[in-house]
């Protein structure tokens, strides 16, 4: 009888590792094991400065979440700079992007308060802030990093010259 499998059991982690051989499984756990802990001291670090900013900028019920916005507008502008860098101007250390743009960034912008402050707006009486809210969020968020992006791809462009 053959032994059940899962479906991603036969997909590759990392193409270097190949599965069926155990102490390249094993390197993979440990590589795992850098890559979460990066990404959980980053993600600590990036909270704590969005739990700042919603400390120093408080949101009173009913108005707009102007400090939402900013730290997810200022967040995406950091992500467009950061995927620049290490994608066409560094050659990052492996653990930089989990650490940086998984832990640290993902930790500070807050997509899902976001979307829990349009709730809460609508549920509240206030459907036009939460609606305004809504399409605001996206449109400054894309713009963020995309402007971010841009500029400092020409910065690094002119900086190489």
């Amino acid at each position: 009888m053959a032994e059940p499998r899962s479906r991603t059991a036969g997909e590759a982690v990392d193409p270097d590792v190949d599965l069926r051989v155990p102490s390249q499984r094993a390197e993979t756990r440990r590589g795992m094991r850098q890559i979460v802990a990066a990404v959980a001291a980053g993600g600590a670090i990036g909270a704590a400065a969005r739990y700042g900013a919603a400390l120093l900028w408080p949101t009173a019920d009913g108005t707009f979440p102007w400090t939402t916005l900013g730290v997810n507008a200022a967040g995406c502008a950091v992500i467009g700079v950061f995927m620049v860098l290490i994608t066409e101007v560094w050659n990052p250390h492996r653990l930089l992007r989990p650490f940086f743009g998984t832990g640290v960034l993902g930790g500070f912008t807050t997509f899902s308060t976001y979307t829990i402050d349009v709730r809460r707006l609508a549920d509240d009486g206030h459907p036009r802030i939460a609606v305004a809210y809504l399409g605001l969020t996206v449109v400054v968020a894309l713009l963020a990093v995309w402007a971010a992006a841009a500029l400092t791809r020409q910065l690094a462009v002119r900086g190489r010259r």
